[in-house]
């Protein structure tokens, strides 16, 4: 990954990479890294994940569908 500075504006680069890094969930990642999680947990969060993905989907492909 790589931001580029432009005019000496730091603050407006360090915007744009945080939201590049939240956008690949990267901090996501990292506040489930910080403990142990269980496989039991992990398979439930797992499913919930994937449950809520199927959810917006559907939600696009309506939405798409509606546009027509």
């Amino acid at each position: 990954m790589q931001v580029t500075v432009y005019q000496n504006q730091v603050e407006r680069a360090l915007k744009g990479l945080k939201r590049q890094l939240n956008k690949e969930g990267l901090f996501k990642e990292l506040k489930r890294r910080r403990f142990y999680e269980k496989p039991s947990v992990k398979k439930k969060r797992k499913i919930k994940e994937a449950k809520k993905k199927r959810k917006m989907a559907m939600r696009r492909q309506r939405s798409a569908w509606h546009q027509m």
